[in-house]
């Protein structure tokens, strides 16, 4: 496909009519900008002077908050902030943590994700709480699990070109209400005390089904309503949402489950569904910023996939995010098998498990809001720190002690979580971005399948701690290759130094021309 010849503002896609490379040789075609305003007499110096300011394939490795470009710049200070982003593309300045709420349009989607996502989160608690009262074992909503996530796994790709092929709004509305008739059916059976296993199973295949339209629709819809500017603080700010409900979710779930039962949860969040509707309904369509939809053609998912493997910047996280969403992010069946066997405490200590990790989450998501352009190695360190709790927190003495360590997992996970996304929505052309974030939700929720019920078994055989040391050293091993990969196929190599000086790093990444001598120092996060 022939890429666009003006990146959005903001984006991090490569400028131009680039050739992208391999991982192995992405070091001097990362930072190409093929900018023509440049200083021809200056272009000797610009590959010594990215080398020293940002190695290649590593974004953001300047500044994390540039100005913006004016005029009257400089040729040396477009070449600091080409150096900034491997593909050329300038960040902008953050407007405030959060700055994405300006926006009308946002302001309706975000108030209605705020009671849907509560909603969510209810049928969440309650559905894994139902089922392990029917049946007793955490195998069984290790099984639930993968019957909701297993059509994204199929389907996922698919889903993604749809998200290109039809206007994101309207989709939106047919899915969310969807999935809100979804959960009314499950609260009737489980009001009417007709529930078995069988039926949650079936009800979770066909919010699989749904899911697969929706979430790759509601990631690519987020710039339209907000455009590039703001994209990255959205992001943030939408996880923020999420975890806020997460807070609030649970507790309640806890309260329904323990007065009145699953049912009434259930019943709730297909409620909850009619916000979110509403705020799509009520939004100005001329403020909008809709991506034209592609027609349908044949190979459009086959050129998703070769859109994502000839760029490195997208490529790299996606592998990461595969290891992490399928093995990392199992916890409705470590969390259960937790409270139920190894601290042996109820619904609402349960409860309080998730509403801990969600506080976390939260922390982790305000953070990322006031941050200015995502970076590889901030993804890679968080996902290493992410999977070193998990597995410190498999040797947790006591609740608290788990719940606390529960808290830093969800910032640590949060951070990974944003910054994967924010990275790869700004590494994408418009008219790919639907592919794109539905390969993202693909690999990161669509190994769900493959790692829950195997998480699960071992949960069952032997115990919820190993079950969390195992994903643990999956995790922290998975960053860890991936993140000697990305230094690899930049040229890099770690650097160490006990005696860093004022503003110098112990550990950094450095050009392995400059690691032999004084080189500049490069921050390893």
């Amino acid at each position: 496909m022939t890429r666009s010849a003006t990146a959005p503002a903001g984006a991090v896609a490569p400028r131009g009519e680039t050739t992208v490379t391999p991982p192995a040789a992405a070091s001097a075609a990362a930072i190409r900008t093929d900018d023509p305003t440049t200083d021809p007499a200056a272009d000797s110096t610009a590959a010594a002077d990215a080398q020293a300011s940002a190695p290649s394939g590593l974004p953001g490795s300047g500044d994390d908050d540039p100005d913006e470009r004016t005029a009257a710049d400089s040729a040396a200070q477009r070449r600091t902030r080409s150096a900034a982003s491997p593909t050329g593309a300038e960040f902008i300045r953050p407007r405030g943590m959060f700055s994405s709420l300006r926006v009308r349009n946002y302001r309706y989607y975000f108030a209605g994700q705020v009671v849907s996502n509560t909603g969510t989160w209810m049928q969440r608690i309650a559905q894994d709480w139902l089922v392990l009262s029917l049946t007793g074992s955490p195998l069984a909503v290790g099984i639930t699990t993968a019957m909701q996530f297993l059509p994204m796994l199929l389907l996922g790709l698919f889903g993604g070109v749809l998200a290109d092929r039809m206007p994101k709004r309207r989709l939106l509305i047919h899915t969310q209400g969807t999935m809100g008739l979804l959960a009314a059916g499950l609260a009737v059976l489980t009001i009417g005390d007709v529930v078995t296993p069988y039926y949650v199973y079936a009800f979770a295949l066909l919010l699989g089904l749904v899911t697969v339209v929706d979430n790759p629709t509601r990631q690519a819809f987020v710039s339209e309503m907000v455009g590039p500017k703001d994209l990255a603080n959205a992001v943030s700010l939408n996880a923020a949402n999420f975890q806020t409900a997460r807070l609030v979710g649970p507790a309640v779930a806890g309260l329904l489950i323990a007065a009145v039962g699953s049912g009434w949860a259930f019943a709730v969040n297909a409620l909850s569904f009619a916000a979110v509707i509403g705020g799509l309904l009520a939004m100005r369509e001329s403020e909008l910023r809709p991506t034209e939809p592609i027609a349908r053609e044949k190979g459009q998912l086959r050129e998703g996939l070769r859109y994502v493997k000839e760029r490195p910047e997208l490529l790299w996280p996606m592998v990461l995010a595969g290891f992490i969403g399928t093995f990392g992010f199992n916890f409705p069946t470590l969390l259960s098998g937790f409270a139920h066997d190894t601290f042996k405490v109820g619904a609402g200590q349960y409860g309080i498990l998730n509403t801990a990790m969600a506080v976390g989450s939260l922390a982790g998501a305000l953070l990322a809001a006031r941050r200015g352009a995502p970076r590889l190695r901030r993804l890679v360190g968080a996902a290493l720190a992410f999977g070193t709790l998990e597995v410190v927190a498999a040797f947790a003495p006591d609740y608290w002690t788990f719940a606390l360590l529960l808290t830093l997992i969800g910032v640590f996970g949060l951070s990974f979580n944003t910054s994967v996304n924010s990275t790869l929505q700004l590494a994408t052309d418009p008219e790919m971005r639907g592919r794109v974030m539905g390969l993202l939700v693909l690999v990161f929720t669509g190994g769900t399948p493959i790692g829950a019920p195997v998480v699960g078994w071992v949960t069952a055989s032997y115990g919820p701690r190993l079950g969390l040391l195992a994903c643990g050293v999956v995790s922290a091993l998975a960053a860890a290759a991936v993140g000697l990969v990305l230094a690899r196929s930049a040229d890099l190599r770690v650097r160490f130094d006990l005696h860093p000086g004022r503003g110098g790093r112990v550990v950094a990444f450095v050009p392995r021309a400059a690691a032999a001598g004084k080189g500049e120092l490069v921050p390893a996060c």
